[in-house]
């Protein structure tokens, strides 16, 4: 199946793909750059990847520069400024990501790539080439949203499993703190959780475990709470035979008016709002 060009790079496509707990999809696309193409970021609440196919170039970031070739991936974390510019002689050809969602930062940091380390190498180049397929195949198939959203599973397990720089131990041990918070949340969220609670049940610290949660997904306890309890809300909100009181009920609040002053600070609208636009 070919990929379709499109003016100013080879393809783009924006997809807004947010059905996923962890992922988020925003957009993807393809470029085979000019030599010297360059551009310049500064994006707020998404991730972008870039996935380097051919040639090479450089990156700006947090006041370092980056040499960056072929099979090789950079990030551009959210809320930082970045350049890059493709090579004069060898000007890159790659795949891009906008990508976001809870668990992005911390699964990519499993793989050694952070806003202080944006640049990842895979073990060797068969290694690579998997991810870069896999990237390609998204391309190909961008109008399934769970084909990609199941694809870039695969791209960050294959990240984590073929990194040429891992995290040390006491950060994946960090790491796995973090996914039993997403986890205990997920499981509770319905429940009047308390956060000394979730920290209870870890045996940790209340103030080190809000650090770790906030440096390794980018929200705080509260924020991941309150942002999964209005998704299942949306969810909830669809099945018209539920009052709004019931939903409140079922995503942890007993009272409605907090229920539905939180809802409208996240989404604009009141709960009944919403209903009535969708």
């Amino acid at each position: 199946m070919a990929v379709p060009k499109l003016e100013g790079c080879d393809f783009c496509k924006f997809v807004n793909y947010e059905d996923s707990d962890d992922f988020y999809l925003y957009e993807l696309g393809r470029n085979k750059c000019e030599p010297l193409y360059s551009y310049e970021h500064f994006v707020q609440n998404r991730i972008i990847l870039h996935i380097i196919l051919k040639g090479k170039g450089i990156l700006r970031i947090n006041n370092r520069q980056y040499d960056i070739h072929e099979h090789q991936i950079f990030l551009i974390p959210d809320n930082t400024r970045a350049f890059y510019q493709a090579d004069e002689n060898e000007p890159w050809e790659y795949v891009w990501f906008h990508i976001g969602g809870p668990k992005i930062p911390q699964i990519l940091k499993e793989s050694g790539l952070s806003p202080e380390h944006p640049v990842y190498t895979p073990v060797d180049r068969s290694s690579a080439k998997i991810i870069e397929d896999l990237a390609m195949d998204m391309l190909k198939h961008y109008s399934r949203q769970y084909y990609c959203i199941g694809t870039l599973y695969k791209i960050c397990d294959y990240m984590i499993e073929k990194s040429a720089s891992k995290e040390d131990k006491d950060v994946n041990n960090s790491l796995l703190y973090v996914k039993n918070v997403i986890s205990y949340i997920r499981l509770k969220y319905s429940e009047p959780v308390k956060i000394d609670q979730i920290a209870l049940s870890l045996g940790l610290n209340r103030s080190y475990l809000t650090r770790l949660f906030k440096d390794a997904t980018g929200y705080s306890l509260q924020e991941y709470l309150i942002t999964y309890r209005m998704k299942m809300a949306v969810k909830l909100l669809a099945d018209e035979s539920m009052s709004v009181n019931q939903v409140a009920a079922n995503v942890g609040y007993t009272d409605t008016f907090t229920f539905s002053k939180a809802f409208k600070r996240h989404f604009g609208k009141s709960p009944s709002e919403y209903r009535s636009a969708v």
